[in-house]
């Protein structure tokens, strides 16, 4: 399994406006296969953050999603003003409780 998470840098005018642009795209990546999980939400404490989190079956399945981006929904709204995104290759997985 993978895991895809960090934070997009918005103005803090924006953060909404950019959630809202890329709910197209979150719900069509929702429906390819080997995705469990996809959200963009804005950062309840702090209004400069959108908080990214994903993940994916396996390896093949991100890939897949990387490769289709060209052809996906295309986001609208404003740009972020940066990001830190990184991926984390999970081994095991345990439930909580």
């Amino acid at each position: 399994m993978l895991i895809v998470a960090g934070h997009f840098t918005v103005d803090p005018a924006d953060q909404a406006a950019f959630v809202a642009g890329r709910v197209e795209a979150m719900k069509a990546t929702r429906t390819e296969n080997g995705c469990l999980e996809y959200a963009m939400t804005a950062d309840p404490v702090d209004a400069t953050r959108v908080l990214l989190f994903e993940r994916w079956a396996d390896q093949a399945a991100f890939d897949a999603h990387m490769a289709g981006l060209k052809d996906a929904p295309k986001s609208t709204g404003p740009a972020p003003k940066g990001f830190d995104v990184k991926i984390y290759d999970i081994s095991g997985v345990r439930s909580f409780g």
